[in-house]
């Protein structure tokens, strides 16, 4: 059977050395792409694969896959390609997935119950720890196994819990206040689903805005023009 040590080593280890400045953001986006679809080309057993044959899947020229892959030191073998396994787990190390993030969920209305729910932070090595929010019928209670505390304790929690994530589903008058108690408290990455703009990096945390309206105008223009299937794929 084939083993992931058999290409043990072609990792260059420069890649733990790279700076950020180094790595564009449309290479990083394409990280968690490259990520699913390696884990999907396992499941079916899959246990090698070619920069050509991954760009066939991916939407992405096979010269562009290996750009991207050198940025970290490169993950493959001329002749032998790329070990599926290896480099899965390898992409995962990049994204972070075996740092043992813990996150909070601020907000537990209809989007925060239901990202409560998902089994989408587990699967990428976040786990979800408490959930915040200022309804008394919530507060004290637990959903889904987890404990809803009240927000007024929300920058104590973090402060003592060592939390990494911050998960906003807040009305946006209430998201940057959220915001600069999480970031007091510590806490260095930000997951916005407030429907306002924060700065990418607040407060010394690093912030991803989710605009889910956003998507689906996107969507509308692409029927309402005719474009062509694929055309709003994620390439850059």
């Amino acid at each position: 059977m084939e083993r992931i040590d058999k290409v043990k080593g072609i990792f260059d280890k420069k890649a733990e050395g790279v700076e950020k400045s180094e790595v564009s953001v449309a290479v990083i986006k394409r990280l968690p792409r490259y990520h699913r679809y390696l884990g999907e080309l396992i499941r079916d057993g899959r246990l090698r694969i070619s920069s050509q044959e991954l760009s066939k899947i991916m939407g992405v020229t096979a010269s562009q896959i290996r750009q991207d892959f050198n940025c970290f030191g490169g993950f493959g073998q001329q002749g032998y390609g790329y070990n599926v396994k290896y480099l899965h787990a390898k992409i995962g190390e990049l994204l972070g997935m075996a740092e043992g993030y813990r996150a909070v969920i601020v907000g537990l209305g209809n989007l925060g119950k239901a990202l409560a729910t998902t089994h989408m932070f587990e699967r990428r090595g976040v786990d979800v720890v408490a959930l915040f929010d200022i309804n008394p019928a919530l507060v004290g209670t637990t959903y889904n196994g987890l404990p809803v505390l009240h927000s007024d304790m929300l920058f104590d929690y973090c402060a003592n819990n060592n939390i990494h994530i911050g998960v906003l589903t807040v009305p946006k008058e209430c998201a940057k206040e959220v915001a600069k108690t999480l970031t007091d408290a510590g806490v260095k990455g930000i997951w916005n689903y407030a429907n306002m703009e924060l700065e990418a990096e607040y407060g010394g945390a690093i912030v991803q805005n989710v605009h889910l309206g956003d998507s689906l105008m996107t969507l509308c223009f692409g029927i309402k023009s005719g474009k062509e299937k694929g055309i709003f794929d994620d390439q850059i």
